[in-house]
């Protein structure tokens, strides 16, 4: 390999050497016109004022061939420029289609979450109101917190899912069983001493167990997968935007404008040379491909949860009817569940008021049952439901849609290089009618491999491999905690980060962020432009934690990212 580089830069030489002499070694005797030249670079924009009518000495050329040229210093400054906007471009193009699918499914399946959410609250308020009446709007608080909390927790608030649904049955238990035992009074002491006994004699029966454990994975699933849509989006937004190193540059100009200087504008790069320039170019986005790999993966895995017995829309749309459940279960029990309350808490004392007084048994007669198929009403809400049914139906085949997307991204950015290069518009197939960086003729250096380390060897893009871009760096952690979230997600667990002394991440449901957490990454550095998330600006996070909704404030030092999570509310 490094004969062949040899070689190839002593030919050059040669080549360069033989054109001052006004040598036939490049075959070049007497200078030549520039029109083609002059067209194709007034074709680009520029203006034609200044550029030779024909061939001049090109001793002033830093990048090109000082042979016989058709450039000033002044065309070839413009054509560095060029070159990098070119580059620029050539990335933002080959990554358009795969920055849009995250951008259109985050925005999809965002929407669609927050609607199910919402229409099953209107659904239960619906339900109650007409099975209860004014009982249950006097109590409607309760509910109605519920899905504040249960929305407050989808889109990034500091929610722990186990604690609000415990907190829901509780004050449940203590409307309920006043309502039911109106006869007596009770004080606050006695209301929290039935609550205590709540897991023991399970008033509900077993609907709240089974409604926790369907809340907590479907909720966390829906909430990662669509923090993992808004990660990604913004990693891949900020990998295809990265500077561009003065080295490539430098590269590009020799490959897409060189030939302009050497009198070939029509003739396109070598498709090996324009690897190695590409290659060189790309080096720290390849070092992405490891991370983003195991992302699609995660990514994946939720997408299958999506799918499965605990996807959000079999949890949340029938909420009324297993709530129903719970208060019927209460209702039939509530005899025997006095007693051994009674027993456990002590007897109460009278209320001095009958049950028939305060009108609590008219009211109670309707009973908070399911309606059979046969007897439930058709309602807006009904219709309503229906509609959101064929939305999931749609929904389901996104999913697919987007699973398929996945498996097609992976391996994206170390490929990049090679796709950009197939591309026939930018470089020529025929080995022997192409541009090798000096003249038209085979490109004879190997293609060097992927990846930074690798291009200590490459002939084209001369880099620093002991120097990482910074930014990628950032994007490469940014990923890696959102795989960690949504491998947890898959489990049920939602993962969150305390400080040291909890030595590293706890799981369980609830994010463990004051105020609500960001689905992006803590952002290492202050100088690095930050990214967006969806509902208004949120700051993407690319060196630490990846949370839900709201944009995150940024860490002094890399070196606290795996243990804090700090936060702002704030949404694009």
């Amino acid at each position: 390999m490094l004969w062949f580089v040899a070689m190839w830069r002593l030919q050059v030489v040669a080549c360069s050497l033989g054109l001052m002499l006004s040598t036939s070694f490049c075959g070049e005797t007497k200078p030549r016109s520039c029109g083609e030249v002059r067209q194709g670079y007034h074709a680009k924009g520029f203006s034609i004022v200044h550029v030779p009518h024909q061939e001049i000495s090109g001793e002033h050329l830093r990048v090109c061939p000082q042979g016989y040229t058709c450039c000033t210093s002044d065309m070839e400054d413009k054509l560095n420029q060029q070159s990098k906007l070119e580059f620029e471009k050539l990335v933002e193009e080959s990554s358009h289609n795969m920055r849009v699918t995250f951008v259109s499914s985050h925005k999809k399946f965002d929407e669609f979450f927050l609607e199910l959410l919402e229409n099953s609250e209107r659904s239960l308020n619906s339900m109650f109101s007409r099975t209860f009446g004014k009982l249950y709007m006097k109590n409607s608080e309760v509910f109605q917190d519920l899905f504040t909390e249960l929305k407050r927790y989808y889109t990034g608030g500091n929610v722990n899912l186990e604690e609000m649904l415990n907190d829901f049955w509780s004050r449940l238990l203590e409307r309920m069983f006043q309502m039911l035992n109106s006869q007596y009074h009770f004080t606050e002491d006695y209301l929290e001493c039935i609550s205590k006994y709540s897991d023991q004699l399970k008033p509900f029966g077993d609907v709240p167990r089974k409604l926790k454990a369907q809340v907590t994975r479907a909720l966390v699933a829906a909430r990662t997968f669509v923090q993992g849509l808004m990660v990604g989006r913004e990693v891949a937004n900020r990998v295809a935007k990265v500077n561009v190193a003065p080295a490539c540059v430098k590269a590009m100009t020799r490959m897409l404008y060189c030939p302009y200087c050497r009198n070939l504008p029509g003739l396109k790069p070598c498709q090996n040379y324009c690897q190695n320039v590409m290659r060189g170019c790309l080096a720290n986005q390849a070092d992405l491909d490891l991370e983003w790999n195991t992302f699609t993966d995660a990514m994946l895995l939720v997408a299958e949860r999506l799918q499965g017995p605990f996807h959000i829309e079999t949890v949340i749309e029938p909420i009324d009817l297993k709530i129903s459940e719970a208060i019927t279960t209460m209702q039939d029990n509530n005899k025997i569940l006095s007693v051994k309350f009674f027993q456990s808490c002590g007897p109460p004392k009278p209320s001095g008021v009958s049950r028939s007084a305060r009108g609590i048994s008219d009211v109670f007669s309707a009973r908070f049952r399911p309606f059979p198929p046969e007897e439930k009403p058709t309602t807006t809400t009904e219709t309503s439901l229906d509609r959101l049914r064929g939305v999931w139906m749609t929904m389901q085949h996104s999913v697919i849609d987007i699973k398929e997307k996945f498996q097609i991204s992976k391996r994206f950015w170390s490929n990049l290089p090679d796709d950009i290069c197939a591309d026939v518009k930018l470089t020529e197939s025929d080995e022997e009618q192409c541009w090798n960086s000096h003249t038209k003729g085979r490109y004879f250096p190997e293609v060097v491999k992927e990846g930074l380390t690798n291009q200590v060897n490459n002939p084209e893009v001369i880099l620093d491999i002991s120097r990482p871009d910074t930014l990628i760096r950032q994007q490469i952690m940014a990923l890696r905690v959102m795989s960690n979230k949504l491998k947890n997600a898959y489990n049920g667990n939602d993962i969150y980060f305390q400080d040291s002394s909890d030595e590293g991440s706890t799981s369980g449901s609830g994010s463990g962020c004051p105020d609500g957490c960001t689905t992006e990454a803590i952002q290492a550095g202050s100088e690095a432009p930050v990214m967006g998330a969806d509902r208004s600006d949120v700051h993407t996070a690319e060196a630490g934690n990846t949370q839900s909704h709201r944009p995150s404030l940024r860490l002094i030092s890399l070196a606290l990212i795996a243990w804090f999570c700090t936060i702002q509310p704030r949404w694009r």
